[in-house]
């Protein structure tokens, strides 16, 4: 989906530094969400997380996923957008990608959680986008 297929009433949430939650399926069919940073390319949302975390592995065996994006100055208007993963990328990548989440969000470079840790950035394919307010 293009940004200009985004409602219009909620494209300002896809801009603005607001977290998403996301929702992915366990292996035993119960639903995990977990509050996140995000970004929009124009065609994709970008998540990040690190490898072997309950929510990489849940999109690893299922891509199928929804987000939640709540308006902070107006907590009755979201936007809603159930989509799946099509891309996985680890490495320099992903790192890249996370620095950038860290600048936008945090105002500084992500610091690893350990010297082992593996970023992943996941790029989802929204498919369908409803909302409120």
């Amino acid at each position: 989906m293009k940004v200009s297929m985004m409602p219009t009433d909620y494209r300002d949430l896809l801009e603005r530094s607001l977290l998403a939650v996301l929702a992915t399926t366990m292996p035993d069919g119960s639903p995990q969400a977990t509050p996140l940073w995000f970004d929009f390319d124009g065609q994709f949302i970008r998540i990040n997380s690190a490898r072997g975390r309950a929510k990489d592995r849940n999109m690893r065996r299922d891509p199928r996923v929804a987000l939640v994006i709540i308006d902070d100055a107006n907590p009755y208007r979201y936007v809603q957008i159930r989509g799946r993963v099509v891309e996985i990328i680890e490495g320099d990548v992903a790192r890249e990608h996370i620095n950038q989440l860290s600048q936008r969000y945090a105002g500084q470079d992500w610091q690893l959680a350990s010297p082992d840790e593996v970023r992943v950035m996941y790029s989802i394919l929204p498919e369908h986008v409803s909302g409120l307010g």
